[in-house]
Order: C-alpha cells, then structure tokens, then sequence
C-alpha cells in the first residue's frame, strides 16, 4: 500500500478561502491529512471573490477553491465537495478520511457528503439569511427553512443515534467535517441543538480533535465560537451587521452585473 508520504503536494496547495462553514471544511481536512498549504484570504466587502484573476481560479466567483499540481500542471479545484473528493482520491492512499472506491462503504460516504452539500448546507445558509441578514421579517420564509433545517438536524440526529462508531459512518470521513463545519453554525443560524442530543454529542467530541480545532480557525478564529462567550449580546449584535452588510452588498453587485 502507498505510503502517506508519497502523496504529499508538489508544493504547498494554495487555499482560498474565508471565514464560512464552507470554506473551513477544507482546512480541516487539509490539517487531518497533515498537507502542506497556504492561505489567501477573500474579503468579501471588497469582494475580491469577484475579481478576474480569481474568476480564472473559479469561474462562479466564490469560496472554497483550491490551486494545486498534478502531472505537472497547475490544477483549480473548486465547490466544498469536488474539492474534498479531490483531496482524498489524490492524497488520502490509506482511506484515512473516505473508503476504498467502488464498495459498498464509499457510496455511502457520497450518500451522505451530497445530501449535505445539496440539503442541509443551503437550507441552513437560507435559514441564517432571513433570520440574520434581511432587514425585514418575513415569517414563511423564516419558517419554511427553520422547518426544513431542522427536519434535516433530525435526519442527521437519527444516523449518529443508531451509529456505533460515534461518527456519521463507520469511523471519522470527509463526511463528519462537511457536517460539523455546518453545526458550528447552528447556534447563529437559530438552531437549538438540545433538540438533537446525539448530534450535540457528536459535534462536542468533535470540537476537541486537533485537526478540527486548528483547521476550523482558518484563515481566522471561528467567529461563532468566539460569540459563544458574549454575555452582554453586543459582539453578535456587531457580527450580525457586519456579515449583513457584506451579504446585501454582495446581492445588489450581483444584481448589477446582470443588468450590466
């Protein structure tokens, strides 16, 4: 079996990214798989996500993605899962965070990493924004995706209940970073987890894995964790106008190009 050592980069992989569930999925796993890597950090306020040397990286305009060489050649990676499958296909030999192709194990591994890039994941950042960042309540819709995030939760809550290993799968995969970097989340999305005790559970055995710990404060301390420990409400009140800010500056650019 090829050793870890063999598949280490050509050189560092150049991460972009910023403070987000999404783009911490990455750094956590390029720190459990002990790769090398740099950071660039976005700033979205001057939205650099959208400039046209990085539009070259990432065509959609947004984080993650990833720089890398493969066979020689310059490589750009981007979207949270293709990238994490490009990580461990060319890095992971050993199956540390995913299973061997083409068994039984693996296509659950998938199962699972696209219903939360396609489920849980948009319905939470859906949730955050009309709870968070519109200026004006608008109860269906803050309804339709609170119920739906939380019956996702309940999903979730239900495979790690009846899980023996203490993860999402069998042992720790891809699966449980793209999962938890969304529960980090949960509390300035509005969810309680006292509704989901296993996922409660599983979330704070997480927090203390090495990896997870340094990876998830990349390229920046976790800003929700660090909320956790305001007792007076006044640094989420100054976290909540500035992601708002950036988020409708972001919408109304948008909104513009197209018009454009």
């Amino acid at each position: 079996m090829a050793s870890q050592l063999s598949r280490l980069p050509v050189k560092p992989i150049k991460l972009y990214t910023t403070q987000t569930p999404n783009g911490i999925k990455i750094s956590i796993a390029l720190e459990e798989l002990g790769l090398p890597y740099e950071v660039f950090k976005h700033d979205f306020v001057q939205r650099t996500q959208k400039e046209p040397w990085y539009l070259r990286i990432n065509p959609n305009g947004r984080i993650p993605a990833i720089t890398d060489t493969l066979n020689g050649e310059e490589i750009h990676i981007w979207e949270s899962g293709s990238i994490l499958k490009y990580l461990v296909e060319q890095y992971d030999p050993d199956f540390k965070l995913w299973y061997s192709p083409n068994t039984k194990e693996n296509y659950e591994l998938f199962n699972w990493l696209f219903h939360q890039i396609g489920g849980l994941g948009p319905m939470q950042g859906q949730m955050t924004h009309f709870n968070r960042h519109v200026m004006e309540k608008i109860p269906y819709a803050i309804d339709r995706y609170t119920n739906e995030t939380r019956r996702l939760y309940k999903v979730l809550d239900t495979q790690l209940s009846s899980s023996t290993s203490g993860y999402v799968l069998s042992k720790f995969t891809i699966v449980d970073i793209v999962y938890w970097s969304m529960v980090a989340a949960s509390g300035w999305a509005g969810v309680d987890l006292d509704e989901f005790p296993a996922v409660s559970g599983w979330y704070a055995r997480l927090l203390n894995r090495p990896s997870v710990a340094k990876g998830m404060n990349v390229p920046e301390i976790h800003p929700v964790q660090a909320l956790m420990d305001d007792k007076t409400g006044d640094k989420a009140k100054e976290f909540e106008n500035y992601s708002r800010s950036w988020v409708l500056l972001g919408m109304r650019k948008d909104a513009e190009a197209l018009t454009n």
